[in-house]
Formats: C-alpha cells, sequence, structure tokens
C-alpha cells in the first residue's frame, strides 16, 4: 500500500529546519498542501523571523508542491488560530497537524532556572495544546484528523539535564491519550512520535560517527504512518537511524492488601510482586482500567 496524501491539507509546526522540515518535504512530495509552521528562532527559543519557512516553502513549491509559510509563535494562541484560518482560507480544511516545535533550555535540575523551565513547558505542552485546540473544531466538522505530537525518550524514560524537556514532553503523551479517546467518534486519530535525529537540538552531543546514522530523514516514516488515513491512534513510536519501535505505558496485576494497619510494612515487603512484569499486565484503554482492576481485585477478596 502507498501511503499517499493527496487532498490533504497538513500542518507542522517547527518546520523551518531538521526534523520539521523533513516532515513538510515528505508531506508535500507524497501530495499533501503543506502550511510550513516555524519562528524562526535560536534553539533556545530566542529570535525569529519568516525566512526559515519561507525557505522550505520554496523548496517545496520548485519540486512542484502547494504550501504556505507562517511565523507564529505556538505559545501565541491567537497566532495559531490565525495560522489555522490561514490554511482554511487557503484549502477549505485542515487533515493534518504534526507539533513538532520545540526548543531546550538544558541545565540540571539543581542549577536551572525555573523560568527556563517554564518556558519549555510553555512550547513543547502548551504549544502543542494551542494546535490541537485551534484545529480541534474543523477536525469534527469534517470527521477527519490526523495529529502527531512528537514526544521524547527523554520525556519516557528520562536524561540528565533535561527535568523541564522530559516534563514537557511526556506531558505530551498524556495530551495525546485523552485527545484520542475524545476525538474517535469523530475520525480523529492522535499518535506520539518519539524521534532520535541529528538536528541543532543535538549537534554536540554525540559523536561524528554517531550524528552520521542519526539522520531526520530516518524517523520521517514513522511520521508519516500516523499521519495517514490507515495511522492507528494512542501509538508512541520510536524511531531513529533507520530502526522503529513502540514504547508501552503499562498496568501490573499487582496485588490486593486490603486496608489493615499493617499494610504499609506489607507493601513495603511485596513490592517486588506488585511492579514485577508478565501475566495481567496491560496497556489501558484509558485511565479507567486502573480503578476497574484495584476495585474487581478488592470485590474478588471480599468474596473469598
Amino acid at each position: 500500500m502507498s501511503l499517499d496524501f493527496h487532498g490533504r491539507v497538513a500542518i507542522v509546526t517547527g518546520a523551518g529546519g531538521g526534523l520539521g522540515r523533513q516532515h513538510a518535504l515528505a508531506l508535500a512530495a507524497r501530495g499533501a498542501k503543506v502550511l510550513v509552521n516555524d519562528l524562526g528562532g535560536a534553539v533556545d527559543g530566542s529570535g525569529g523571523s519568516v525566512s526559515a519557512a519561507q525557505a522550505v516553502v520554496d523548496e517545496i513549491r520548485a519540486a512542484g508542491g502547494e504550501a504556505l509559510a507562517n511565523g507564529a509563535s505556538v505559545t501565541d494562541f491567537a497566532a495559531v488560530q490565525a495560522m489555522v484560518q490561514q490554511a482554511m482560507d487557503a484549502w477549505g480544511r485542515v487533515d493534518i497537524l504534526v507539533n513538532n516545535a520545540g526548543i531546550l533550555r538544558d541545565k540540571s535540575f539543581a542549577k536551572m532556572d525555573m523560568a527556563d523551565f517554564a518556558l519549555v513547558v510553555q512550547v513543547h505542552l502548551m504549544g502543542a495544546a494551542h494546535c490541537c485546540k485551534a484545529v480541534w473544531p474543523h477536525m469534527q466538522a469534517q470527521n477527519y484528523g490526523r495529529i502527531v505530537m512528537t514526544t521524547s525518550s527523554t520525556g519516557l524514560y528520562g536524561n540528565f539535564g533535561q527535568a523541564n524537556y522530559g516534563a514537557a514532553k511526556l506531558a505530551q503523551v498524556g495530551l495525546m491519550q485523552t485527545l484520542a479517546i475524545e476525538g474517535a467518534k469523530y475520525g480523529i486519530h492522535v499518535n506520539a512520535l518519539a524521534p532520535t535525529a541529528a538536528t541543532r537540538m543535538t549537534e554536540g552531543l554525540m559523536p561524528e560517527e554517531v550524528l552520521a546514522a542519526l539522520q531526520p530523514e530516518a524517523v520521517v516514516p514513522a511520521m508519516l504512518v500516523l499521519a495517514h488515513e490507515s495511522a492507528p491512534t494512542r501509538t508512541i513510536l520510536c524511531a531513529g537511524a533507520g530502526t522503529f519501535e513502540a514504547a508501552h505505558i503499562t498496568l501490573t496485576q499487582g496485588i490486593h492488601l486490603g486496608q489493615g494497619a499493617d499494610v504499609p510494612e506489607q507493601l513495603a515487603a511485596r513490592l517486588a510482586e506488585v511492579t514485577a512484569r508478565g501475566a495481567g499486565e496491560q496497556v489501558p484503554q484509558s485511565g479507567a482500567a486502573q480503578g476497574t482492576n484495584e476495585v474487581a481485585q478488592a470485590m474478588a477478596a471480599a468474596h473469598r
């Protein structure tokens, strides 16, 4: 099956360079009309110019595609709404949103300024929320939508010096989980992509040989799968260097201990049983699965 995007309209944020640029070019090459958004700032989020977005638009147009440039900051909800309206005015619909915009303000938590923590959360989490909120009514009205969050292994598993980035990136997964549930009846699929790629944000962090293997182009297939009409929903795909994995947030079966006075001591003694993986572990379909499991075990214990 060919992943075709003719007739689709996509918005890609942070698409003036790096991974976002590759996303925009790939969607356009497969037939999508693409609104290329980029603030045009530095890696830390300072500055701004629409020239980076316009350069990608020029590339797309030179290859025979359709594209528009936009320089809105995803932290500005009014500007994001105007960006979505720009796509609606030009093409009459928005089918795909790739939330790719991001910045870094890396430091160990002990040395991190809380203003830098807040700004990273504002860009990654609130930026994604702003974009989702702006496209949501249009996707609901057309009973179709594909939203791709850009999460990170830092959010899923942690990384020294990136407490702000990790918190924001895992928060995007939480946003994805609920939006996928709420969007299901409208044909809106919401997924997350955890890329490993050599971009401005990874320069100087890895050896040259490793960076050479981690070309942004190698991540793009995962984005195309998550943005296509055949996409799954509530899936976390990981991608880098041509390798693809999936991440799952799971719930173990656990054990029922009741509410006695010595339950803290029992729990401490049997914690390995609670955290053990294997039979009974599940990938919950919603947050209700935790309570369902807990009450079921309590009821079973009461009737023994």
